[in-house]
């Protein structure tokens, strides 16, 4: 028996498999680049204890919205559609 394949349907499924390889190549790279800036301002000015945590988890979400957005503009990709007008 032989199957016929649509090529058109392969095509689909090459796109949503890129689509879904590209999106957590973005998050996983804005989540490594934010991890490695927001550490070493913060290793830099040599805070500790809870005052650490805090600034470095606000350093963390600052950079990795800011890195997805860049990512977004430079690439064309739509990771979650936050700045849609």
């Amino acid at each position: 028996m032989f199957y016929m394949v649509n090529e058109l349907s392969i095509c689909m499924d090459y796109a949503t498999v890129k689509k879904w390889v590209t999106f957590f190549i973005g998050i996983l790279s804005a989540i490594v680049i934010a991890d490695i800036l927001s550490n070493m301002i913060v290793s830099a000015v040599g805070m500790s204890g809870w005052m650490n945590f805090l600034v470095n988890f606000l350093l963390y979400a600052v950079f990795f919205f800011a890195i997805l957005y860049a990512i977004e503009k430079i690439f064309h990709i739509e990771f979650f559609g936050f700045w849609k007008g």
